[in-house]
């Protein structure tokens, strides 16, 4: 089987304050997202998204189904949104070919039965997802960075410029709950969301890459008066419950993926914390 998926709990934020820096990085942190010829992934009960990354390299890999959903087939139940962060890749849906490039996306709708990720023949095929509960079924569509609505926020000298652009999105394309998009951060910008948020609707993973070698990023998390961070590498993720902040800085820029599941559709539902705030 091709397939790995792990199960974490939620974590309660009284807990949380208790952590030391193991369990925080066993809890919230996805090490290795691409392991060659495999999907692999975490199954959180923070909303019951699933977040994973999928590397074939010299075979097809397929879409399996696995033991926590207890579904005939993996969509039986569920949405899924992919993004390639890697070479040009294929996939067939149902037996419809995609051909994605780089930082394009794929919403694959509730009931596909077949999903199959081909091996690119220009370089390593690497595909990042987000799967969530779906009470609907809504059809497959690839969208582009042509197709997604794009907003530049920031300044270089706030250290944060960036260019969002809302793939998956209600806005976009048709969704029972999931959300997701791509932040891309200017050269001599650093920090992501900032102002930092929360949102008790829903929960939000992000996924980092286009991280020079040799650098690194401090995620923030955890309520806003009772914060801690993370250090993450390239091709890594980050859960976030409702009740934390998701924010970071790097040592240089980067882009990342961020998904979303929970109760609403609405992008800009969320509670600002002035940074002035934050403990």
């Amino acid at each position: 089987m091709s397939i790995a998926i792990e199960t974490r709990y939620s974590s309660h934020p009284e807990d949380f304050k208790k952590y030391q820096t193991t369990e925080i990085r066993e809890k919230f942190l996805l090490e290795q997202i691409f392991v060659p010829n495999q999907i692999t992934g975490v199954y959180t009960m923070e909303d019951r998204l699933i977040v994973g990354g999928i590397n074939p390299v010299d075979r097809p890999v397929t879409l399996e189904p696995v033991d926590q959903l207890k579904a005939e087939y993996f969509l039986e139940r569920r949405e899924l949104g992919i993004i390639n962060v890697g070479a040009p890749a294929s996939i067939t849906v149902d037996g419809e070919d995609f051909s994605l490039s780089h930082k394009e996306a794929l919403y694959i709708g509730k009931g596909v039965r077949e999903v199959i990720f081909h091996p690119s023949k220009e370089g390593e095929a690497l595909i990042y997802f987000n799967s969530a509960p779906a009470h609907a079924a809504y059809p497959t569509k690839k969208v582009s960075q042509d197709d997604a609505e794009v907003v530049t926020l920031g300044s270089l000298e706030n250290s944060n410029h960036r260019t969002i652009y809302k793939l998956l999105v209600n806005s976009v394309v048709q969704t029972c709950q999931l959300q997701m998009g791509m932040t891309e951060l200017k050269p001599g910008s650093v920090w992501n969301t900032m102002p930092a948020h929360t949102h008790d609707r829903r929960m939000e993973a992000y996924f980092y890459f286009d991280l020079a070698e040799g650098n690194t990023i401090s995620h923030y998390l955890g309520q806003p008066d009772e914060t801690r961070h993370i250090w993450m590498k390239n091709h890594q993720a980050v859960l976030s419950p409702v009740w934390s902040i998701h924010s970071g800085a790097g040592t240089s820029n980067y882009t990342f993926i961020w998904g979303m599941a929970g109760e609403n559709l609405d992008y800009g539902d969320m509670d600002v914390v002035a940074p002035t705030d934050l403990k």
